[in-house]
């Protein structure tokens, strides 16, 4: 009985079954009435769909054509490229797209190989899924770009940026914010020069992009002129050169200035000399004997212009023979007194230069008094025995002027802060710039760095691991001298050779 009930199992599934009507194999009924290797051999679900296509690559900026005259840039294998790809093929659009991915090929073979997985119906609603392969070939195409480039006439605007210093301590930070906030991507070229930096642009909306960027970082202002190259007089068209000049002011970290006596009481009625604290978006000023801060933005400084009456390079060295911190009862206050700044102490302090010690001291009040004591060496400049041509200097009264301005702590050596500094910055690419210990801008820059917190809250530190294992291994320590911590730098990461750490800074002084 058991072998009748499974017979007759048998029988109701072959009942259930037809035969191919090509090769005779019993197959579940189907609208074709076929199997699926007959189905195959009769149905070409990809007919249509090309098997074979050419994609245009750039060498010069390494990017690949979208058409119709679009040009991206893609990684090899990448989701941007598999999207490239399967927009050249026109016939997929007919079929159902289950699965696509890339075939490695060897990539200096012009070939990309893509895998495709597809489903259609055929023949009255039969689902049919093939799986084949698309062979892309690379062929190379300059851009508009690149052979405005290769022309020698690639650049539709300019935008020259110049500060009238001796150091380029701005321009460095200025690198820096460039960099972070990638302002340069869509830069044609960029040429380093004696004052500052020029940025070429294949049209004049990037040009102006820049410009937008750079009046949000730094104090600065610009003035355009245009060039006529050539004219059609029949349909009244001009291809012209946009030249933007922009100024950035001339004064830095740690320079001495002498305001304008109206600007002065403008902001609250501070000193007319005070020293700049950092140079951001706006110039941050304090006043050495007082202590009181103000904000100079750009509007302002050139409504009242003031120069620097002392660079980092006129600034000379003082030793701290004594000092005595001036309590709060004992400061002068008035009405409509602007600011004043917490996280500095002010001091009356004897100092001398370091060939005289013993014989001439000098007494001035500083705003250092929280980083001074007696033996410390002090950056200064001197007022008394200076030679200075400014008409806001000249018009002041001498008499109850301070002697020396305190700008800044010296802390140690250059060479041993160069020692003991574990991170590194990105550069601009250029060639035949140089970013090393020698360059003392580039330096002094770093130093700031260290030493100012609020300065470099908008830069990206990398760790330089090699320094850090050096130190390690000599084991040099001194808790006095500012470092920047751990968790403020970021890890040394990049790929390939895209924005090398080891390059050099396109903003340094030739």
């Amino acid at each position: 009985m058991e072998y009748m009930e499974t017979g007759g199992s048998d029988e109701s599934s072959l009942a259930c079954k037809i035969l191919c009507c090509q090769c005779g194999t019993p197959i579940e009924p189907n609208p074709a009435n076929m199997c699926v290797a007959c189905l195959r051999t009769q149905v070409d679900i990809s007919e249509g769909i090309p098997k074979q296509a050419v994609i245009y690559f750039c060498k010069g900026c390494e990017r690949y054509l979208q058409p119709p005259e679009q040009w991206i840039k893609c990684s090899l294998e990448s989701r941007e490229l598999l999207g490239l790809c399967l927009a050249k093929l026109k016939g997929l659009n007919r079929v159902r797209l289950i699965d696509a991915g890339f075939v490695w090929t060897e990539p200096h073979s012009k070939r990309i190989k893509v895998k495709l997985t597809i489903q259609a119906e055929v023949l009255g609603g039969a689902v049919l899924q093939q799986v084949f392969v698309v062979d892309f070939v690379v062929n190379g195409q300059f851009c508009e770009d690149c052979h405005r480039v290769e022309a020698k006439d690639f650049w539709k605007a300019n935008v020259q940026v110049r500060q009238k210093t001796d150091h380029k301590k701005t321009f460095y930070y200025l690198e820096q914010l460039i960099l972070k906030h990638k302002a340069h991507e869509s830069t044609l070229g960029i040429k380093p020069t004696h004052e500052g930096i020029d940025f070429f642009y294949a049209n004049e909306g990037q040009a102006k992009k820049m410009l937008d960027f750079l009046t949000s970082v730094v104090p600065c202002r610009y003035q355009v002129s245009k060039t006529v190259i050539s004219q059609d007089i029949h349909s009244n068209t001009y291809n012209c050169k946009f030249t933007y000049s922009v100024e950035i002011v001339p004064v830095c970290k740690d320079c001495v200035v002498c305001l304008p006596s109206k600007l002065a009481h403008q902001l609250g009625g501070i000193g007319q000399i005070c020293v700049v604290q950092r140079v951001s978006s706006t110039i941050h000023l304090i006043d050495p004997f007082s202590g009181q801060i103000a904000e100079v933005n750009s509007n302002s400084y050139w409504r009242t212009p003031f120069n620097a009456l002392s660079g980092t390079k006129q600034l000379a060295e003082y030793v701290v023979m004594d000092i005595e911190i001036i309590r709060d009862h004992e400061k002068r206050t008035f009405a409509g007194q602007g600011a004043v700044s917490f996280k500095h102490v002010l001091a009356d302090v004897w100092v001398c230069r370091p060939n005289e010690v013993g014989t001439n001291e000098i007494h001035t009040r500083t705003h250092l008094g929280h980083l001074l004591k007696p033996g410390d060496i002090v950056m200064g400049y001197d007022l008394a025995n200076c030679n200075v041509n400014d008409d806001n200097f000249d018009k002041m009264n001498r008499d109850n002027m301070a002697d020396v301005v305190l700008v800044k702590k010296m802390y140690a050596d250059k060479s041993v802060r160069n020692r003991r500094r574990k991170f590194k910055l990105r550069h601009l690419d250029a060639d035949g710039m140089d970013v090393t210990s020698v360059n003392r801008d580039y330096t002094d820059f770093l130093e700031d760095l260290e030493e100012d917190p609020a300065f470099r809250q908008n830069i990206n530190i990398y760790k330089d691991e090699r320094k850090a294992a050096l130190a390690v291994e000599v084991g040099e320590a001194d808790d006095e001298i500012p470092q920047i911590t751990l968790q403020e730098m970021l890890d040394d990461l990049h790929i390939g050779d895209e924005n090398p750490l080891s390059g050099a800074s396109v903003l340094a002084t030739q």
